[in-house]
């Protein structure tokens, strides 16, 4: 395969104060699906992860720990790095912003813009959210509090160095302009260019006096760099960037990025910090920003205080690491949060990893031993059938390079595992089993076994970013070796005359639902309740409120009454419903998981409050146009919202 040139792709560098949960994991997972999708194309990837380690939050938990700083970050770096190597990422670097070479540059960045003038110094005074890192004028805060994280602020005062944000915005604004592809998905560059670009940019605060554990500014030693720009660099750091020009040449031959993948969360920072942190540097901006959804537990973020934080070596040890991160990759969808929930999980590792991919791969070999003592050949006795099958097999490898090119993951998965369904349709419709009871059909037999192991290999092929021990598994048994990507759209990437191994193992063994909650019960105890059983409003008497929001927000929101007027089970899913709402004007389509708590049945002509304005998403391949609004208890129980009264559909909920 011709060498496709450099691409260079990062992860955000993960925050050294504990251990990553799922959420946090999903990130590098993604990045390494990427990163083995490129190389398999041709490109020569270099893929940069690491961890960001300097700040007054770690300063706080190492002093609450009653080690050092550096002892602390050190130890956070172990388990950060142990679980990305668990599931099997293959990054090329892992930075820490402890690194001495990395120190020095940001030390030499800073100078430089000092020296060009665009650092200055002065002093602040406002409020500060210490979890977020941020100060805030009295007019950013929303009700008094952090507007990023919804947290308490305190007042702040101290000397500090400033960067001069607006000197760069104009610039900064037409380039996002002129780039559409620079920040993905769309949504996310309309809120940086209204929310934040075209008010006006606040010059940034890129120093702090009030605590120490921070690079020092060379010049001014009370200072240390602010956590922002110390770590943004390290995207230009980790490849060789040197701030008095003597670049190394990785960094010659792979900036700017290709592809900076980060949560949607910081995208803020990645967006308009970082660029402009960039142009000052005279240095190119990374090619594309894609700020990726969030994974969620259940309906909501994960939380220590809730006790459903789940962690990846937790969820490895239950299904194995290949088929967590299919689960991580293919259940997040482009620009919406992605839910993980254990009967979901089960779900997805019974019905496509066992049956769909395992049982095929199993069954394929089984039948290839049983009637051909496992030496498949093409014998040539074809069938229209057999092109068919090859049709749906052969536009795979476009199907996933066209989902890829725009960073459409999941969709990627789904187009291989598409391909796995196809073939156990064609050993249905060949009927191996009954070819095999004629001996004039052994030709024909043959010919099908090949057919499969042929398009299986294939598949298998595509598979091994997102599944690389899975991939290499089943080409084992199946006796081939890894195909040339620049192949996987041609026949006979299995040789013929092949002989299949003897045992064909189980590639996933399926799990009950029910073992697995036991499990996790095991894992996560639900706390006891101080009232009795039954008791709901008592049970409740510790919950984990959001951040309070103006009436502008609670604007932005239509509420009606809507009358349900039909309802049907979601045939893929086994906790979806999906209905048919008239909210006056319209029907819509809704779909919605409560499938365990109400019958299709039940559910037509009950009057419902609905979210009419949400943006449509698809579950479980059908799309829903709202939301039905229900009330939860802390034991899962769901209750439908509905009117005290017999209002009319359409009714405005206010």
């Amino acid at each position: 395969m011709a060498d496709k040139g450099p691409y260079y792709i990062t992860t955000a560098i993960a925050y050294a104060s504990g251990k990553p949960h799922i959420g946090n994991t999903y990130e590098i997972v993604l990045a390494d699906a990427i990163a083995r999708f490129k190389r398999q194309q041709g490109y020569e990837v270099f893929f940069q992860t690491g961890t960001e380690e300097h700040g007054i939050k770690i300063e706080e938990k190492a002093k609450t720990a009653g080690v050092t700083p550096k002892q602390f970050v050190d130890g956070a770096y172990n388990e950060i790095k142990r679980i990305w190597d668990l599931m099997n990422t293959s990054y090329d670097k892992f930075i820490r912003t402890t690194d001495t070479y990395h120190e020095k540059q940001v030390q030499k960045i800073f100078k430089k813009l000092f020296d060009q003038g665009d650092i200055y110094k002065g002093s602040y005074e406002g409020m500060y959210c210490t979890p977020c890192e941020s100060f805030w004028t009295a007019s950013q805060l929303v009700d008094g509090k952090c507007p990023d994280c919804g947290r308490p602020v305190q007042p702040a005062s101290e000397e500090a160095y400033f960067f001069k944000m607006s000197k760069y915005a104009p610039k900064l604004i037409q380039y996002i302009e002129d780039h559409p592809e620079f920040i993905q998905p769309p949504a996310r560059k309309h809120e940086m260019i209204n929310n934040f670009l075209k008010p006006g940019l606040q010059d940034l605060c890129v120093s702090r006096t009030s605590f120490t554990w921070g690079i020092p500014v060379t010049f001014d030693e009370k200072h240390v760099v602010y956590v922002w720009l110390d770590a943004l660099v390290n995207y230009i750091t980790g490849i060789g960037y040197d701030a008095g020009g003597e670049h190394e040449e990785l960094y010659k031959s792979h900036w700017p990025a290709d592809l900076h993948l980060i949560g949607k969360d910081i995208v803020r920072f990645h967006t308009i910090y970082w660029p402009i942190f960039l142009m000052a540097l005279g240095e190119p901006l990374p090619k594309q920003v894609f700020g990726h959804p969030w994974l969620l537990v259940g309906d909501g973020k994960m939380s220590k205080s809730k006790g459903n934080t789940i962690y990846a070596d937790t969820l490895v040890d239950m299904f194995g690491i290949d088929a967590v991160r299919y689960y991580m990759i293919h259940e997040m969808p482009f620009d919406n949060d992605g839910v993980f929930t254990w009967d979901t999980m089960v779900e997805r590792y019974n019905s496509e990893l066992a049956n769909t991919l395992g049982n095929l791969v199993k069954r394929t070999i089984s039948m290839g031993n049983q009637y051909l003592g496992g030496v498949i050949e093409d014998r040539g006795v074809k069938d229209d059938m057999d092109d068919d099958l090859y049709a749906t097999v052969l536009s795979a490898k476009a199907g996933v390079e066209e989902k890829m090119a725009t960073l459409h993951v999941a969709d990627a998965v789904t187009v291989i595992f598409d391909l796995f369904k196809r073939c156990n349709k064609y050993i249905d419709e060949t009927t191996p089993w009954i070819l095999g009871k004629e001996e004039d059909k052994k030709d024909r037999l043959s010919t099908v076994l090949y057919n499969l192991c042929d398009c299986i290999t294939i598949g298998a092929s595509l598979l091994f970013p997102y599944m690389p021990d899975t991939s290499k598994a089943i080409l084992e048994q199946l006796g081939s070796k890894e195909i040339s990507f620049d192949l996987l759209d041609k026949r006979g990437a299995f040789v013929s005359g092949t002989k299949v191994t003897e045992d064909p193992v189980t590639l996933f063994d399926r799990r009950k639902l029910e073992d697995v909650l036991k499990e996790v019960e095991k894992l996560y105890p639900a706390k006891p309740a101080d009232a009795g059983e039954g008791d709901n409003d008592a049970a409740l008497t510790e919950l984990e409120h959001k951040a309070q929001i103006g009436i502008d927000d609670f604007d932005k929101l239509e509420l009606r009454v809507g009358v349900i007027k039909a309802c049907e089970a979601v045939e893929k899913s086994k906790k979806l419903l999906c209905s048919k709402v008239d909210v006056g004007d319209k029907t819509l389509q809704i779909v919605s998981g409560i499938r365990k708590h109400y019958s299709p049945e039940e559910m037509v002509g009950k009057r419902v409050m609905v979210i009419v304005n949400l943006a449509p998403a698809k579950l479980a391949g059908v799309e829903s146009q709202g939301m039905l609004l229900c009330a939860e208890n802390e034991k899962g129980d769901l209750a439908l919202m509905t009117p005290e009264k017999d209002m009319p559909a359409g009714a405005l909920i206010c």
